[in-house]
């Protein structure tokens, strides 16, 4: 089994207003994922996901393909987790 990693992933573009945090988290639940997305204040979106490696990146792709004309960068870490993640939700 693949150990579980957490990535810190910051979208910018045209992705508050679209629907982008919802579709994040429909796109999340076909993935065994948990974290969050939410807004941040300067228009970009945060996303916290958890998981193997391989399936955070197919979560990943999915969001690219999704939102091809919206995102506009994309900046990927891994970081340590400051919690523990039951699901995968929107955060306000």
């Amino acid at each position: 089994m693949s150990q579980t990693i957490t990535e810190r992933v910051i979208y910018t573009g045209r992705v508050q207003g679209v629907g982008f945090r919802y579709s994040v988290r429909a796109l999340a639940r076909q993935f065994p994922v948990k974290g969050y997305v939410k807004n941040l204040p300067d228009g970009s979106v945060e996303l916290v996901v958890q998981g193997a490696a391989e399936v955070i990146n197919g979560l990943l792709a999915a969001v690219a393909g999704h939102f091809e004309g919206n995102i506009h960068h994309c900046e990927r870490r891994v970081i340590e987790p400051a919690e523990s993640f039951s699901m995968f939700e929107i955060r306000f």
